[in-house]
């Protein structure tokens, strides 16, 4: 293996490889995301979904939290959605998730050291940003068009975040795909930008810097590893029988989501149809579903989550491996194209 792949990303987050695990909420990911920065990249604990007593809610995320941080001493993040109403109103659980966190920050040095990290995405975060900034974290937030990249970064967030309509989750609403959208976004802003869906391996990571991104963040591929030992086995089986075309998009919590199609997410797509459709329930139902299919194994009748490149991963492999795996091959892939056009 070859040293770190250093650039001004990796230097402002203090990791050694561009390489990002992705929010996966309303998962588990403490495990997953303490496995990502011990492997040189940055791993993320993920916001655990949206409890009727936030309360409750706010206790899981912050024992997830100290969970990661006791598996590893690297840098690590966060991801919490901004969730906002149908009069543009930032929802509860934002302001619980967000305001917990930096309060456990303030009343933990050793946190604060290794929790430098505040990912925001779906909503604006405009009236989160003095505070992630004031409290010295670095700030990213995840977009899903040019236009919204440019007003993050007006705004003051330190990192953004380009993502492209094939990855997995709440994907963009936008509809605009990776391949479209990276070069637009790191021609218009200055801030550093990464990379996320479609990404896989070290070509995914070459492409996204021959695109002028700073590196790339990924979500089912980290999924698919051995360190992720707190999902059903079944969940995990179903996204590595999944073939080009099985996924599918539909309604999700805070815009479209993308998984795989199966009996839940084609009643799904009934249901949103429907003028009858209480909007609360659904949401309520979507989350529950979710979780179901991640912590019991019932990937027919729960949500499975997952991005497009599910349908080109075929194996479980080590974070250990992968990570470094990934930067060699990309140097690999670089290094082999400027030979071949010298």
């Amino acid at each position: 293996m070859s040293g770190p792949l250093e650039n001004r990303y990796t230097r402002l987050v203090g990791i050694d490889h561009p390489v990002v695990q992705e929010g996966l909420g309303p998962y588990r990911t403490p495990k997953i995301a303490a496995a990502v920065s011990e492997a040189g990249g940055l791993g993320t604990v993920s916001m655990p979904g949206m409890p009727e007593d936030l309360g409750v809610g706010s206790r899981t995320f912050l024992s997830h939290i100290e969970e990661c941080a006791s598996l590893t001493d690297k840098p690590f993040a966060v991801n919490i959605p901004v969730g906002v109403d149908r009069n543009g109103e930032v929802v509860a659980f934002t302001d619980v998730y967000i305001h917990a966190v930096l309060a456990a920050r303030a009343a933990d040095a050793g946190l604060a050291a290794q929790l430098k990290v505040m990912t925001t995405s779906a909503g604006f975060p405009g009236p989160y940003l003095g505070m992630i900034k004031d409290a010295g974290m670095v700030h990213q937030h995840k977009v899903g068009s040019t236009r919204q990249a440019v007003k993050a970064a007006e705004a003051g967030v330190d990192v953004v975040i380009a993502a492209g309509f094939e990855m997995g989750g709440h994907a963009p609403a936008a509809g605009v795909h990776t391949y479209v959208l990276v070069p637009s976004v790191t021609e218009a802003v200055d801030v550093p930008v990464l990379l996320t869906g479609g990404a896989r391996d070290g070509r995914g990571l070459a492409a996204a810097l021959c695109m002028g991104a700073d590196g790339v963040a990924l979500g089912t591929r980290f999924i698919l590893t051995m360190e992720n030992v707190d999902w059903h086995p079944a969940y995990l089986n179903a996204l590595l029988a999944a073939k080009e075309g099985d996924d599918v998009a539909f309604d999700g919590v805070y815009g479209p989501c993308r998984g795989l199609r199966n009996p839940a997410s084609e009643a799904l797509l009934a249901a949103q149809n429907s003028a009858d459709a209480d909007p609360t329930a659904l949401i309520r139902h979507k989350i529950e579903s979710m979780q179901r299919a991640q912590l019991e194994g019932d990937t027919e009748h729960g949500l499975v989550m997952t991005g497009q490149v599910a349908g080109a991963i075929r194996d479980l492999v080590s974070v250990a491996d992968l990570v470094p795996g990934m930067v060699d091959e990309a140097r690999a892939v670089l290094d082999k194209l400027s030979r071949g056009f010298a």
